[in-house]
């Protein structure tokens, strides 16, 4: 057989087949016997119809196709003899028969389970969810069975279980979970190809119009699906309003003896009230009274047809979910279930008991808003007033679906959301879930706080957060998203276990900036009764709490004022509980060293009710005398920051410095930095180095006396990027101490650090200062070093540590290879201290008669005896850069200049000094003046006098002016009298200047003519 004559008859087959499911899908629900099995029956087969559409509109038919269907088909006539023979029997059929027509049914459908299972992989291409829609669905119909009613099971001796709610409902899950093949519109929309296969769609739309006109007034979902007449008690005219044409809820009779809903009628005479005319609706007559009697007989009789016909209405809503042929049929199927559950609330646990939750809750991502909105109102009003029901229906979805909704641009869907999250959220056990939800409790938060775009949103929303407050932990999740107000009111108002619990939420939440102050306000008062509290667990959160709020600065004002600093104060000095888990003084003293470092005025503030303040002898003795006796390194830590924090005002830290030297805690410093705890060592050698300037001499003595020091000041990291704030602080430490302490050079000289430090600079300037945080203040720490040693040359070991290492050349590259302000200043002042000894160093030349040799005639070359040895100009002797360290020789002097045209004050003023050493009265002030004159010096400082108006650069400036002006003939007059706002700058410095600058000053203005030369007259 050809491909062509295949193709149509697969075609054939199928549409034939198509057309006969059809028509056995409006057959059986029109079959009163074993009704729930007849409706499986069609669910199953008319599922069945899409696998085989599906098969139909394959990329590539399977070689079996024709078998596959041929077989199918079979099955498909089966059920269509058996669906005839039920319809058109007039007899009733027997238990027998009815037993056995089951068996059949239920023998087709897994004989067509069997045949959708032959279906190739190849078939399916690059569609693997059709592919496993249609084994999932091969899957479940071989495995298919249909129960027989209970009637017929009693007939049969057979034994039946009654279900609890929740088990009938897991049972129903499991079902749906294996059904991947939904019937749903969503599906079919998804793929285009089963909206081209009409025959089985036209068949059943034809069959739903064809009955959609034959039942009245029947329920208007129920018109939807073909003969559901059969389910349903009619209906009867007295049972509709005349007002509202509606099934009546409170029926009342007027005077003229016709009933109307209570409502409708009040509403009728409040409309003709004011103007006398109070007819009957109906006959038109006027009434004399408007009296409602209420129509008991008719309301009970109304009651009555509704509970008999609400079983029969949830099963034909549950088909009409199953099918979901059309918007209508699922937005009327779900309409009329919440009218059921609205008038009993037992009907909410029938519509449950059924199995309706899984195919409802798939409604929830239909692409129909209405849809979604009519089935999250199904949904809150089944969870209604019953928390088993809540449970169950929160087990069975996925509840971050309805959080996802609430952020929808669809006002209905964001107020259906919120009412069906209200009403789980009225469950305590639930409480703790929905607070769970990832973005969950943001969103609720937002709502909440946006009444303006929608208030209702933000009153649910509200309702919604004070019943999840129940949960402690979702008080956390609130103030983590930013509502703080449920947690600082429990912590306030709670109970005790609730306080501690508050307590330390507080001391865990990260809070965002605009937030810490008003919890610190808030906080602050019920946090300090914790910590006077006899409970320790209460204390310890209490304790951690104020521990996170004073580490944000701006707090500290808000603590002090709160009493904090005294209730801390009181626990460092004078608790005396031993064995107490919780070690107060560590936090207070924590605390105390946040709310100090956050740039508060400390000189008077009073720590304590008898007067004392923090600039007291009282508060520093005893912070020392805690340094000296404590052990944990923790408190070690917040009690040096305490003491940094006191040094920035003079009187603190002349306490300071006197207690440290009385109580000899210079010893207990020392040897922390040995510490192998970081921030201890890190923290101590930062307060040695405040201390230095006021003690350094002393802290040499107790350093040189402490194992392994000075040298472990200087320990070499293993890699530049390794370089941490301990070298750092380390390094500059002792760069800051005394550099005329001789002792101490000798020492660290004698561990041969310099090698060390020479190496780990050129290291760093190779890598760059960026390759580590803490590499510029490492670098500058280690210049530092290098320059104290220059101020010893006196000593024959510094002198010779100089010149082995050649400090004049390391010092001259330093000014130029780095982008440290820092390090070129160190540079300068290296050059200068190393300048000032060469006039010293440089000696005249030895004259050395050399030993005379005869040469041949021919080899001779003169007759001179004497050698010719180079002489410094400015030294007046031999001069080099390594043994004398001459500038000029190491090529300094221009660099030195350039150093004059620097932004920073301080480098230009010690390049400054330095070139000052050549003009000192020592050297041959001539010659300097004329080698300083070829590079332009006097320009450079001329520009530097005028830039800058400190003190120390004036004075250097303008006696490098005067010198010039003296030694530096014609040519540096000129160029100092042309300079037209050099006068001006004279003048000011006459003005403002010191004794020493004025003198200078007038000076040069008197050999500039600008002043009468007193020392004449």
């Amino acid at each position: 057989m050809s491909i062509k004559e295949d193709t149509a008859q697969i075609i054939g087959l199928s549409e034939s087949m198509l057309a006969s499911i059809s028509g056995i899908t409006v057959a059986v629900v029109c079959i009163e016997i074993e009704q729930e099995n007849f409706i499986e029956f069609g669910c199953y087969i008319y599922r069945a119809s899409l696998a085989i559409m599906e098969l139909l509109t394959a990329e590539s038919s399977p070689a079996n196709a024709i078998q596959i269907l041929q077989t199918l088909s079979k099955n498909v006539d089966l059920a269509k003899d058996i669906m005839k023979r039920c319809q058109e029997g007039t007899e009733p059929i027997s238990d027998n028969e009815l037993r056995s027509i089951i068996a059949q049914l239920e023998g087709v459908i897994k004989h067509m389970g069997d045949c959708l299972s032959l279906i190739p992989s190849s078939s399916f291409g690059d569609q693997k969810y059709a592919e496993v829609a249609i084994r999932s669905l091969s899957n479940e119909m071989q495995n298919a069975e249909f129960r027989i009613s209970q009637t017929l099971a009693k007939a049969y001796g057979l034994n039946t279980y009654g279900l609890s709610l929740e088990k009938q409902l897991k049972e129903q899950e499991v079902s749906t979970e294996q059904d991947l093949y939904p019937i749903s519109v969503e599906v079919s929309s998804d793929n285009p190809q089963f909206l081209t296969m009409p025959p089985m769609m036209k068949a059943c739309k034809s069959t739903i119009s064809d009955n959609a006109g034959k039942h009245g007034k029947i329920r208007s979902s129920s018109t939807t699906l073909p003969q559901v007449d059969q389910y349903i008690e009619p209906l009867y005219e007295t049972f509709f309003c005349p007002l509202t044409q509606k099934i009546m809820d409170d029926p009342v009779t007027i005077e003229t003896g016709v009933t109307y809903e209570r409502k409708a009628i009040t509403e009728w005479f409040e409309k003709f009230k004011n103007s006398g005319k109070n007819i009957c609706p109906t006959t038109g007559k006027k009434l004399v009274s408007t009296n409602l009697n209420t129509n008991i007989a008719l309301k009970w009789t109304i009651e009555e047809w509704r509970e008999r016909n609400d079983s029969a209405t949830i099963k034909v809503a549950k088909t009409a979910l199953s099918l979901a042929s059309s918007e209508s049929m699922v937005l009327e199927a779900i309409k009329d279930l919440q009218s059921i559950c609205q008038r009993k609330q037992y009907n909410s646990i029938e519509v449950l008991s059924v199995g309706i939750l899984p195919s409802l809750l798939k409604f929830l991502e239909y692409r129909d808003r209405d849809v979604r909105c009519a089935a999250l109102e199904l949904l809150r009003l089944l969870a209604e007033e019953d928390d088993e029901c809540k449970e169950i229906i929160y087990k069975a979805m996925d509840i971050s679906t309805v959080i996802k909704m609430l952020s929808s641009s669809h006002q209905p869907i964001r107020h259906a959301s919120l009412l069906f999250l209200l009403e789980l959220s009225r469950s305590l056990s639930l409480c703790k879930k929905i607070g769970s939800v990832t973005g969950g409790m943001l969103m609720l938060i937002s709502i909440k706080y946006k009444p303006s775009i929608d208030e209702f949103a933000s009153e649910k929303a509200d309702e919604i957060l004070r019943n999840l407050e129940r949960a402690p932990n979702n008080i956390k999740r609130m103030a983590e998203c930013g509502l703080l107000e449920p947690l600082l009111n429990q912590l306030t108002e709670g109970c005790e276990e609730t306080k501690m619990e508050m307590a330390s939420y507080l001391g865990e939440i990260a809070l965002g900036q605009e937030r810490e102050t008003c919890v610190a306000e808030r906080a602050s008062p019920p946090l300090i009764k914790m910590v006077q509290s006899g409970n320790t667990l209460t204390r310890r959160e209490a304790f951690k709490a104020l521990g996170r709020i004073s580490s944000y600065r701006p707090n500290g004002k808000i603590l002090v004022e709160a009493g904090v600093v005294q209730i801390m104060v009181e626990e460092m000095f004078s608790r005396r509980i031993c064995d107490e888990p919780v070690n107060s003084k560590i936090e207070a003293a924590a605390i105390i060293a946040n709310i100090f470092e956050s740039g508060l005025d400390l000189e008077n503030l009073r720590v304590n009710s008898h007067g004392h303040i923090v600039s007291s002898n009282y508060f520093a003795y005893n912070i020392i005398c805690m340094l000296k006796n404590s052990t944990p390194d923790e408190l070690n830590v917040n009690l040096i920051r305490i003491l940094l924090c006191l040094t920035k005002t003079p009187k603190s830290t002349a306490i300071i410095v006197s207690a440290v030297n009385t109580t000899e805690a210079s010893y207990n410093l020392t040897e922390f930095i040995n510490n192998p705890h970081e921030e201890l060592g890190v923290l101590t050698v930062k307060l040695l180095s405040t201390l230095s300037p006021y003690m350094g001499h002393i802290l040499v003595e107790r350093l040189c006396k402490t194992r392994g020091q000075p040298e472990n000041l200087i320990q070499r990291p293993t890699d530049i990027t390794q370089i941490t704030e301990r070298h750092a602080v380390s390094a500059k430490f002792l760069a800051q101490l005394p550099h005329q302490n001789l002792t101490l050079n000798i020492a660290l000289q004698g561990k041969n650090v310099v090698a060390t430090i020479l190496q780990t600079i050129n290291q760093i300037q190779r890598s760059g200062t960026r390759s580590s945080r803490y590499a510029s203040a490492y670098l500058e720490g280690l210049v530092g070093i290098l320059v104290r040693f220059t101020a010893t040359l006196y000593d024959p070991q510094m002198l010779f540590l100089a010149r082995n290492y050649n400090f004049t050349l390391v010092f001259t590259e330093l000014l130029m290879k780095t982008s440290s302000d820092e390090v070129q200043r160190l540079s300068a002042i290296g050059l200068e201290n190393l300048s000032s000894e060469s006039i010293s160093l440089s000696k005249p030349p030895q004259i050395q008669k050399t030993k005379s040799v005869r040469l041949p005639k021919f080899l001779s070359f003169g007759s001179s005896k004497w050698s010719k040895i180079p002489v410094c100009a400015v030294h007046r002797g031999a001069c080099s850069s390594q043994n004398t360290f001459c500038l000029v020789d190491a090529k300094a002097v221009e660099k030195l200049l350039a150093c004059l045209d620097h932004d920073n004050v301080e480098v230009a003023e010690a390049a400054l000094s330095a070139i000052c050493t050549l003009l000192d009265d020592k050297v041959d002030v001539d010659q300097s003046v004329n080698m300083l004159s070829e590079v332009n010096a006097i320009k450079h400082v001329l520009k530097l006098v005028k830039e800058h108006q400190q003190e120390g650069l004036w004075q250097k400036s303008l006696w490098v002016i005067e010198k010039f002006l003296v030694k530096g003939g014609d040519k540096s007059s000129s160029d100092i009298s042309q300079d037209r706002l050099l006068p001006a700058t004279l003048v000011s410095a006459f003005h403002h200047g010191d004794g020493n600058t004025r003198q200078l000053a007038e000076k040069i203005l008197t050999h500039l003519n600008k002043m009468p030369n007193f020392s004449t007259s």
